[in-house]
């Protein structure tokens, strides 16, 4: 049988993949906090079918070899700056830099990580995400609160009527990641630690300026939709030429076999 058919199959598949990559990318467009989808591919093993040789008698510098195809080999997630998106809501809150909110999950020991910065005040006067988990290091607010406000530390302050000075209610505790993209994606925008991203390490204001908070804004995706229709094209492009390829292998195998006609 000829090598074509699977080495080109190999290839469709490698494509059709791809082209999964880019329809979650660009169902995500309008995600907040959302960090795009790259896949990485890697050719398959190669047959060897003349070894090059050097000796007294014959002088080959090449050999003769022939692919198999090619794999998907990894699937990596950019942490680029999705752009800021001014929303007038002083509950939303965008990180400027590369680290996460921390989040406690019910049923969970360890917390959670999201870019998520679109925050609400619960019954309880507690700061949590849209789907009410809980933001680590901000105590409950007052319910006769109000110009509640989230400083570029991550301060969180709000002013009492019977008071003419600012309460605070703690500090949203973030942190970072040697690497973010070895974060395991849960989905609803949380990201969970694993071996491959390293410890959770805290985030100090103080120490560290690459990092800081805007109040009134939230993170947009980082999805560029120009990019991904380049690329669309591509992979439908390659996909095409990978069954043309089948298609001619099938011709050639019919020629061979109408041979004994």
């Amino acid at each position: 049988m000829m090598r074509s058919l699977y080495t080109a199959s190999s290839g469709m598949y490698a494509q059709q993949l791809n082209i999964d990559t880019i329809a979650h990318n660009m169902s995500n467009v309008n995600t907040t906090g959302y960090k795009k989808q790259r896949l990485e591919f890697q050719d398959l093993l190669y047959q060897t079918i003349r070894r090059p040789a050097v000796n007294l008698d014959t002088i080959q510098p090449v050999g003769l070899e022939v692919g198999l195809g090619v794999r998907p080999a990894a699937s990596t997630t950019l942490f680029s700056q999705g752009n800021f998106q001014n929303t007038g809501n002083p509950l939303d809150v965008a990180i400027q830099g590369q680290a996460f909110f921390c989040v406690e999950v019910p049923g969970r020991y360890e917390p959670l990580y999201t870019r998520d910065g679109s925050f609400k005040l619960d019954a309880e006067g507690q700061l949590v995400t849209s789907d009410g988990y809980l933001l680590i290091g901000v105590e409950t607010i007052p319910e006769e609160a109000y110009d509640v406000n989230i400083e570029r530390d991550g301060l969180v302050t709000y002013m009492l009527p019977e008071g003419d000075e600012p309460e605070e209610a703690g500090q949203l505790e973030l942190v970072k990641f040697i690497n973010p993209a070895g974060l395991y994606k849960l989905g609803r925008n949380l990201y969970d630690e694993t071996p491959n991203s390293g410890e959770a390490l805290d985030w100090d204001p103080e120490e560290d300026s690459t990092v800081w908070l805007e109040s009134h804004y939230l993170e947009m995706s980082n999805v560029q939709v120009v990019e991904e229709m380049v690329s669309l094209i591509t992979a439908q492009r390659a996909y095409e030429i990978n069954s043309k390829v089948i298609q001619s292998s099938d011709e050639m195998l019919q020629t061979a076999t109408n041979l004994r006609r």
